[in-house]
């Protein structure tokens, strides 16, 4: 066993959210978490460190009643597994031009943070990084250039 604590990117703890935020996943977050806790309860009690990675997106995944159903989701967790200490990490989304997916203003994040703080969840907003290179919370992503006639290729 590692001496490492232990990250999951959650985004969603609403099912239906998760699976269009998470096309491909095929076990619901109450299964997730189970399996989750069991893994921790084999862990030494000094291992049972853990963060919760959330990408918060504008209109998406960013309101007060998102943040009170992660609460209740991770707080289940904390109930169920002695000696647990729980982070969770909130990453304002990267807008990388998409249409729907947008990077959530400051006041949004921060509502957010309040509303786990609140029910007792120690919480804290990653610093964005990697906004110029589109690639911030490990989103990667290329920009198409447009070539003009006569021109460096470059807009």
């Amino acid at each position: 066993r590692a001496p490492v604590a232990l990250a999951w990117s959650v985004h969603a703890s609403e099912d239906s959210l998760r699976k269009q935020l998470v096309p491909t996943t095929k076990y619901s977050m109450v299964e997730l978490r189970q399996g989750f806790i069991e893994a921790m309860l084999n862990r030494p009690k000094k291992l049972r460190t853990t963060m919760l990675e959330v990408a918060l997106i504008d209109n998406v995944n960013d309101d007060a009643k998102d943040a009170e159903h992660l609460a209740n989701f991770a707080l289940e967790m904390v109930d169920q597994v002695p000696a647990m200490k729980l982070m969770v990490n909130l990453i304002p989304f990267n807008d990388i031009g998409h249409p729907t997916y947008r990077k959530p203003s400051m006041e949004r994040v921060l509502n957010f943070q309040n509303v786990l703080t609140e029910k007792g969840i120690f919480c804290f907003v990653r610093t964005t990084r990697g906004d110029d290179e589109s690639a911030a919370c490990g989103q990667l992503a290329t920009k198409k250039q447009k070539k003009e006639k006569g021109g460096d290729g470059v807009e």
